[in-house]
């Protein structure tokens, strides 16, 4: 009785696959990929910076925290002069990019607050030129990683490739092995992205956070040094993927959200 009942419910089995009618077995689903935006703004002088901090505070930045975008404020380490102000905006997709982009315009109360900047900055203007440069978080990071609360240096790194096939393998390389290797010697990854537009083309960029300097030169040492890091860089299928280093270190302005 007990085979024929085995080879009943074997037969449904097999029927039921044929058909598709068999239930999944339940995964998790995937996670989000977040989209990132940086914008780069240059000044003439330093007393500009101010009316771009305003902007932000009092407009931009309550209009996209009810959107659930986070905003990152940023100044160049050491103080540069005329200043350099970074800003980083975090979305949840791209779709939602978009949609908050367009609806931004629309928006009686980011206008009204906004309404002093743009007529006061129209003529005569406040700041130089921004660059723009728009990201999609890696594989291995889809989700931005809040700096832990003691950090005071944030190295921000932008990697050039020859070309597309190049900046690829880079990527995978990141996704499949560094991440890990990274995380083991101290290199604390804030986000990783993969620049969709932007000045730099093609390239990623990315974040790790320090205590300070001291620290960041011990662990970038311990990761250089690292075996798996030799062995890793070594790769074959990894050869001549980067061919251009920019960094840039940066430390959170008093309204910074990250």
């Amino acid at each position: 009785m007990e085979r024929r009942n085995f080879i009943k419910a074997s037969a449904i089995i097999a029927a039921a696959s044929a058909t598709g009618t068999v239930m999944a077995s339940p995964t998790t689903p995937p996670v989000s990929k977040e989209i990132y935006e940086w914008k780069v703004y240059h000044f003439k002088n330093g007393g500009a910076k101010s009316k771009i901090d305003s902007f932000y505070k009092d407009a931009l930045i309550p209009y996209l925290n009810k959107k659930g975008v986070k905003v990152g404020a940023f100044g160049e380490y050491g103080q540069t002069e005329p200043p350099v102000i970074y800003y980083m905006l975090i979305y949840p997709s791209m779709s939602e990019y978009q949609s908050i982009k367009k609806e931004l315009w629309k928006d009686s109360g980011f206008m009204q607050a906004a309404k002093s900047y743009f007529e006061t900055t129209a003529e005569l203007g406040t700041f130089t030129r921004y660059e723009t440069y728009l990201l999609e978080a890696f594989d291995a990071i889809p989700q931005f990683r809040m700096p832990s609360k003691d950090r005071s240096l944030l190295e921000l790194r932008t990697y050039e490739s020859n070309n597309e096939e190049a900046g690829q393998r880079k990527i995978k390389m990141f996704n499949s092995e560094e991440l890990a290797i990274f995380d083991k010697y101290g290199l604390r990854c804030v986000f990783f992205g993969e620049i969709l537009a932007g000045p730099q083309m093609p390239a990623l960029m990315y974040m790790v956070e320090f205590k300070d300097m001291e620290e960041r030169k011990a662990n970038w040492k311990k990761f250089g040094d690292s075996p798996e890091w030799n062995v890793l860089k070594n790769k074959p299928e990894f050869a001549f993927t980067v061919s251009v280093v920019n960094k840039v270190f940066l430390v959170p302005l008093d309204y910074s959200q990250i």
